[in-house]
């Protein structure tokens, strides 16, 4: 059935019309796995709202991690830094239930909300902001990168005090995080509150290369499946430097990532965590974001039907 959809911006947040949307049409899960995808798929960079949701309708998409960038900047938040920071620390809260509202009567679900502002250069109250609006989404986890002890420490006191659980991502070594992906990476975090998670990112766990192989990285999954909120998939090479003109992320089943072998895993153990498609690799000249994240979503599908 088609849709009508009548976005509105009032009093800086978007909020819908007439809707007559056949949610059923959007995936759940398949053979019992979640297949999700964070909103970074469709835009790295800033984006309002409204195109997220759409993004989200057009690629079937019903649970979402759910970059800041994505929502922030259609909620008032201005593009200064320093007012950004000034802005969180007094964002109503309301903002965020209206919006987790618009989601769901999208048919789309938060699962997780990736805030970007947990950092060493960040204020207690941006935290404290990222805890509370991550409720206030009806979010289960609060994603961000893996950081040193004295950090991780330091966010553990405001996940406790507003009770959210907090998911810790880490990159390869060629990336930006001070994190490695590494079978003990997250060691401290998990030992230091029971509110913390993994937030496990295949594709950088492979391209570390050495340790992390493929036997390696099933074995990490079925020994902290419990303490694991989500998975990121992409497909990229063991071991290969990563930059900007030639980027080793493979369009999926080219690099040496088992995606295949992860999700059946999932299956198999009926492992209750996500499966978040995080798209990376270079969009080909005839298609587009949304295309390609369907293709993922398919190449998933035949994973797990398999």
């Amino acid at each position: 059935m088609n849709s009508r959809r009548n976005f509105i911006k009032k009093s800086s947040l978007i909020t819908i019309g007439a809707l007559n949307y056949n949610f059923s049409s959007l995936i759940k899960d398949i053979n019992g796995v979640d297949i999700s995808v964070i909103t970074y798929s469709f835009n790295p960079g800033s984006e309002d709202m409204n195109v997220i949701i759409q993004n989200c309708i057009d690629s079937k998409s019903d649970n979402i991690e759910l970059m800041g960038n994505h929502i922030e900047r259609s909620l008032g938040m201005p593009r200064s830094n320093r007012m950004s920071a000034n802005w969180r620390a007094n964002a109503s809260m309301k903002l965020f239930k209206d919006a987790k509202k618009v989601f769901k009567d999208n048919g789309i679900n938060i699962f997780a909300f990736k805030a970007n502002c947990i950092d060493k250069n960040n204020t207690d109250e941006e935290i404290e902001y990222a805890m509370k609006a991550t409720k206030s989404l009806g979010a289960d986890f609060l994603t961000n990168e893996l950081m040193d002890n004295d950090s991780v420490d330091r966010v553990n006191f405001y996940a406790e005090k507003n009770n959210v659980n907090v998911a810790y991502h880490t990159h390869s070594n060629n990336f930006g995080s001070n994190v490695k992906a590494t079978d003990t990476a997250w060691d401290y975090a998990l030992n230091s509150s029971k509110k913390n998670y993994i937030n496990l990112d295949i594709g950088h766990y492979i391209n570390v290369g050495g340790l992390n192989t493929k036997d390696s990285l099933l074995d990490f999954i079925k020994r902290n499946h419990k303490r694991i909120s989500s998975l990121h998939l992409k497909d990229r090479q063991a071991g290969k430097s990563a930059n900007l003109t030639a980027s080793d992320n493979q369009q999926w089943g080219n690099g040496d990532t088992p995606i295949i072998e992860v999700l059946q895993l999932m299956r198999d153990n009926s492992y209750k965590f996500t499966a978040t498609i995080e798209l990376e690799y270079r969009i080909p000249e005839d298609s587009n974001r949304v295309k390609e994240v369907i293709k993922c979503f398919d190449y998933c599908k035949q994973a797990l039907i398999s």
